[in-house]
């Protein structure tokens, strides 16, 4: 149980959190043209868009956990989704009490 609880904190410390200007988000739906309706943990609704860097490399559907950046103009209206969690990944999150739902 103890190998269990420190790999499972290994696996925390190496996962992605979020930095100072950038929140956690769930995909509510999904706009077409690489953009989503992302709720965000800090009570805003944001349309975000997917950057050129992850279009083709991770498909992101609704449901989906994500680190959101909002814009430096209408921050608390759009932003860019800069990484999707795994729900394998989710579920570290939850043992760890990062994220609640």
């Amino acid at each position: 149980m103890a190998e269990e609880e420190k790999s499972l904190e290994d696996r925390i410390r190496s996962l992605r959190l979020p930095n100072d200007d950038e929140v956690f988000g769930v995909v509510e739906s999904s706009m077409g043209s690489g953009h989503m309706k992302v709720r965000c943990k800090d009570g805003n609704m944001r349309t975000c868009r997917i950057p050129g860097r992850l279009h083709k490399r991770v498909w992101i559907r609704e449901g989906d956990v994500v680190i959101i950046e909002p814009w430096q103009v209408q921050s608390d209206e759009k932003g860019d989704i800069v990484y999707r969690y795994t729900q394998t990944q989710v579920g570290w999150l939850k043992k760890a009490g990062i994220w609640k739902e």
